[in-house]
């Protein structure tokens, strides 16, 4: 694999103010050749110029956050990476490469979870070019090598976890987003590592089950959210009867045999459970009548 190498060319401000002296000093020999009729200094001069022309084609800028990859006929000679005017040899080819900070937004892939279940997802990348050779060199697009990548990355996360937990599962994608986007960037570097491209960031930034079981899944998540909804207040319910036959009992107030307290109990479970306004009954004979 070839690697970066960082190379350091000539600042083009100097190289610039010799450059104009020279194609000055050319233009006033070529004149005096014309005017003396001299032919070897006519030939001189042309030659001067036409060198001076070369040269000036070396001339490049380099922006901060960017690098120029300079290659001459076809072999690798080094990354420029000083910002400014700079000058090499005028016969390199010089590729511009970003290294700023960048981020793209996969499209939705519709793939199943570790289920079977069909589900929508996509992923928001950050990312940078961390080193200019291997991403010139070793793929032959990397802005598209590290898009395409990422979505099979995607893709193959999304099969290794389930959409939701249910009992004894352990990460899911819908309840565990940090440790996912964990997973999801290392997945990703391994597979952009060989391209020169550094992971920074990569997070689910659309989850949803598939239409068509999207409405079955609803009613699941309501059926589930409503058994833990009764759960929770039937535990509560039950604990509240328990402290009122305690402190009845505690401060001696009434004094309740079994059936009694099964009529009590019976009567604080349906006002404490249910989901309408208890109507109250008034009883003119005794609790056994």
């Amino acid at each position: 694999m070839i690697r970066e190498k960082i190379r350091k060319v000539a600042s083009g401000y100097l190289i610039l103010v010799v450059l104009l002296a020279a194609q000055l000093f050319s233009v006033y020999l070529f004149v005096a050749a014309v005017k003396a009729m001299f032919i070897p200094g006519l030939i001189g001069a042309a030659l001067l110029n036409v060198v001076v022309a070369i040269m000036w084609a070396g001339f490049f800028m380099v922006h901060p956050n960017e690098a120029k990859v300079l290659q001459l006929f076809g072999s690798y000679a080094g990354t420029a990476k000083a910002p400014g005017l700079r000058w090499a040899n005028p016969f390199f080819a010089k590729t511009k490469v970003s290294s700023r900070i960048r981020n793209f937004e996969s499209g939705q892939l519709k793939v199943n979870d570790l289920r079977g279940s069909p589900i929508e997802i996509a992923a928001v990348v950050v990312w940078k070019v961390v080193d200019t050779a291997e991403a010139i060199f070793e793929v032959d697009d990397y802005e598209q090598f590290v898009q395409i990548q990422s979505e099979s990355a995607l893709r193959n996360l999304s099969t290794s976890y389930p959409y939701e937990p249910h009992e004894n599962d352990g990460v899911a994608l819908r309840s565990d987003p940090t440790a996912i986007a964990d997973a999801l960037r290392i997945e990703i570097q391994d597979r952009l590592d060989k391209a020169g491209v550094s992971v920074i960031e990569a997070r689910i930034s659309h989850l949803a089950y598939a239409p068509e079981i999207a409405h079955a899944m609803l009613r699941r998540q309501q059926a589930t959210a409503v058994i833990a909804a009764r759960t929770q207040i039937v535990a509560g319910a039950v604990g509240m009867v328990k402290m009122a036959l305690e402190q009845l009992n505690a401060e001696d107030i009434v004094e309740l045999d079994e059936e009694r307290k099964a009529a009590m109990v019976g009567n604080l479970l349906t006002v404490l459970c249910s989901e309408e306004a208890a109507q109250p009954v008034l009883n003119t004979g005794s609790l056994y009548t």
